[in-house]
């Protein structure tokens, strides 16, 4: 009896988790905060897997550790911010990726059009309502429809690669 080719591919990635991490990390990403409400209190958590997905109708996604204690309180509210770093926001970065801090402590923020926080000093947001999930392995990937968006900063903005932030360098520097 042969080997099914899912579970082939499953023990290659389980024996190749630190190299398939290592060349991931060759691709720069943005850094994002995905933020919502939920039982009046302002949630968030750093997310640097997002892209945009559709025009037509306006869809963006994100995918988060089936892990986070944070997700579920997301998921729950049905609706969701993503704010967009910028290079100055290193640490917001750092505070939504941690665990066990009042993340909202010291950020200044408002209810977007659709109620989720929309962080100020962020380059930009999208403010979006639930439009599909799906199961991504040991992360869930979420589908928003973009309800309201905005630039609130003409900065560049902050980088992940290497396992690093990084910042854009313009031409003359």
């Amino acid at each position: 009896m042969s080997e099914h080719p899912a579970d082939a591919t499953e023990r290659v990635y389980e024996s190749a988790a630190k190299e398939f991490r290592t060349v991931m990390g060759r691709f720069a990403t943005g850094i994002t905060i995905i933020t919502a409400i939920d039982n009046d209190e302002p949630v968030g958590v750093a997310a640097n897997s997002f892209t945009s997905v559709s025009l037509e109708p306006p869809l963006v996604l994100f995918c988060v550790a089936k892990t986070s204690s944070t997700w579920p309180r997301i998921e729950k509210a049905r609706k969701f911010a993503v704010n967009i770093l910028g290079e100055h926001q290193e640490e917001v970065s750092g505070l939504f990726a941690s665990k066990n801090v009042d993340r909202f402590a010291d950020i200044d923020w408002h209810r977007g059009q659709g109620g989720s926080p929309v962080l100020h000093d962020t380059i930009g947001y999208l403010d979006c309502e639930f439009w599909a999930e799906y199961d991504g392995g040991d992360h869930i990937i979420v589908v928003g429809r973009v309800i309201d968006l905005g630039i609130n900063r003409e900065v560049n903005p902050l980088l992940y690669y290497g396992g690093a932030y990084h910042r854009l360098h313009s031409p003359d520097s």
